[in-house]
């Protein structure tokens, strides 16, 4: 029996860490453009696995997990930039840079299991 409901999945529980991880680094962040933005890509990321998980066939599941891998690249850039600004020290960028690659292999591993088989 395979997963009946999205929250099962490890992509989107770990998908939800990360944008509370976010959340909580830039929650008193006073550049509100830039703190909105990113927090838009990190619960995008989540947002779109959910999406995707309830549309009617894989091949639109796999295309909202591509989405979900986009807003995780543009969370990527925006904090790499975030460390640029000084917005977030070393220590918090690697953590949140490890945790957004993790969830990105996380995603992708996903896609492979759902695309056809030769």
């Amino acid at each position: 029996m395979g997963v009946q409901k999205f929250e099962d999945l490890i992509a989107w529980q770990k998908a939800q860490e990360l944008a509370v991880l976010i959340y909580s680094l830039f929650d008193s962040n006073r550049d509100f453009a830039f703190r909105d933005q990113i927090r838009r890509a990190a619960v995008s990321i989540s947002n779109n696995i959910a999406e995707g998980f309830d549309r009617s066939s894989n091949a639109d599941f796999i295309r909202f997990l591509y989405f979900s891998i986009g807003s995780a690249s543009e969370l990527k850039s925006m904090l790499y930039l975030s460390k640029r600004l000084s917005y977030i020290n070393s220590s918090e960028f690697d953590q949140s840079i490890e945790k957004t690659n993790e969830v990105s292999k996380i995603i992708r591993g996903l896609i492979n299991s759902l695309k056809p088989k030769p």
